[in-house]
């Protein structure tokens, strides 16, 4: 894989992993959400109308097109696995910007998650 390939793969996969951390910020700002018959028209519109939930939203449509292009230069069973990517992208994202918890199981599982994908781009 060159690294271009690589640079469209690694993007798709940030833009996914931003996506989740700004839609996590956005349903923090609107707390547990809780549908019913009666209030899912209220729900919606108060979460259509969170910047965060919208950033993320575009985020994945911009994602989508960047992986699409990574995914004409590679195969699927490379591209695929390197999603994996997004989990420690995502964690440290959540630590860092949230303030979510990274116990010591969350980092042997990332650091096993970086070993994979070492050994899958050297393939």
């Amino acid at each position: 894989m060159n690294i271009t390939t690589f640079a469209f793969i690694l993007g798709g996969v940030c833009l996914n992993a931003v996506a989740q951390l700004l839609l996590k910020a956005g349903t923090n700002a609107v707390g547990v959400i809780h549908l019913t018959p009666q209030n899912w028209l209220a729900t919606g519109i108060k979460l259509a109308t969170q910047l965060p939930i919208l950033g993320g939203l575009a985020c994945y449509v911009i994602s989508v097109g960047v992986w699409i292009i990574g995914l004409s230069r590679v195969d699927v069973t490379i591209a695929y696995p390197m999603l994996s990517m997004g989990y420690i992208i995502s964690a440290v994202g959540a630590w860092y910007f949230l303030g979510e918890a990274v116990s010591m199981q969350r980092l042997l599982a990332i650091g096993i998650i970086i070993v994979g994908v070492v050994l899958l781009t050297r393939s």
